[in-house]
């Protein structure tokens, strides 16, 4: 449940070529599809997904990983992901001991954008064809590759809701028939996400208390609701698609967490980060669909959640009343 250290792609970077210390990593090069695409003869593996507040793991095979341009999918019943091949900057195959000295040390695929920010990893599980993983590191290993991290500049601050065309923008808000209208009507009006969230309140979206999320995971494994989890970040975005049966409240280390320990999707979100919960319906031309978003103290987008659901399909009704039940904002 380790969440990222903002210089975590340099540490791993000064760990490539030879020393004597147990982590060990091998830089990686060439197309981050074509190797992605390799990864489907290793069988099951752990793709990690996550963000400063939270993570995201899913175990599975690797299919029907496809780019157009430098957007990329990769779409099975297990691995579901949303590509954004501008960000990855470098990538490192790590061997690493685990905490049991007499197990295994910890094999993985590691990628970061030019920042050193983890945008996305894959873990070699038991049942996954470590042969078929090696080939795949030595078919794309490239040990002189030297990659090099640049400090991140802070990001821009939204402009004043004075300055927003209000109208215009619920209006296009309004016509939308498909919720992936929704990041270019942002762009148009100069909308940061949460601000846009802000200037419909009361139309398209309200506010949830904190402990929102607790309770819609709590409830949508109590009623055996199928629901859709989204964590990403600049590079990537994973989703889980289907139940959660054990969520699990945490405190460690001074954090408070709010996990799904399920076969196959584990999820772990800090709870005392959660700073805003918005409920967020978008029209399509399915009807209306309805998401709780969660962000985190520094304006940073944790988590999506939705009912299961296909495109051409309406909302599920126990996904609606789920939401409707969730307490709003004091």
């Amino acid at each position: 449940m380790c969440i990222r250290d903002r210089s975590e792609g340099a540490a791993i970077a000064a760990h490539a070529g030879e020393h004597e210390y147990p982590l060990r990593a091998v830089p990686l090069g060439g197309s981050w599809l074509e190797l992605l695409q390799a990864l489907e003869a290793c069988g099951p593996l752990m793709a990690l997904t996550r963000n400063a507040s939270t993570v995201h793991e899913k175990t599975g095979v690797y299919r029907n990983v496809s780019a157009t341009g430098l957007i990329g999918l990769a779409l099975s019943e297990e691995i579901d992901l949303r590509l954004f091949f501008q960000r990855w900057h470098a990538g490192f195959a790590v061997t690493e001991p685990g905490r049991d000295p007499a197990a295994p040390p910890a094999r993985s695929l590691q990628f970061f954008d030019a920042h050193g920010l983890a945008v996305h990893k894959v873990y070699l599980r038991e049942a996954s064809d470590r042969a078929a993983f090696d080939a795949v590191v030595q078919r794309f290993a490239v040990p002189s590759a030297g990659y090099v991290f640049t400090t991140a500049p802070a990001p821009a601050p939204p402009q004043p809701d004075s300055a927003v065309d209000t109208e215009g923008f619920a209006e296009a808000w309004a016509g939308m028939r498909d919720t992936h209208e929704f990041f270019g009507i942002t762009r148009r009006f100069g909308v940061e996400r949460q601000q846009g969230f802000r200037l419909v309140e009361g139309r398209f979206t309200r506010r949830l208390d904190s402990v929102a999320l607790r309770r819609l995971l709590l409830v949508a494994a109590s009623e055996g609701a199928p629901i859709m989890v989204f964590v990403g970040n600049g590079g990537c975005i994973q989703i889980h698609t289907g139940p959660v049966r054990r969520v699990v409240p945490m405190s460690t280390g001074g954090a408070e967490w709010i996990n799904v320990l399920d076969e196959g999707f584990n999820l772990h979100l800090r709870e005392d980060r959660i700073a805003q919960v918005w409920v967020v319906e978008k029209p399509t031309d399915d009807g209306h669909v309805t998401s709780v978003e969660a962000f985190d103290h520094d304006g940073e987008l944790m988590a999506m959640f939705f009912g299961a659901r296909k495109p051409g399909q309406a909302e599920r009704e126990d996904w609606r009343h789920i939401v409707a039940r969730l307490p709003g904002s004091v």
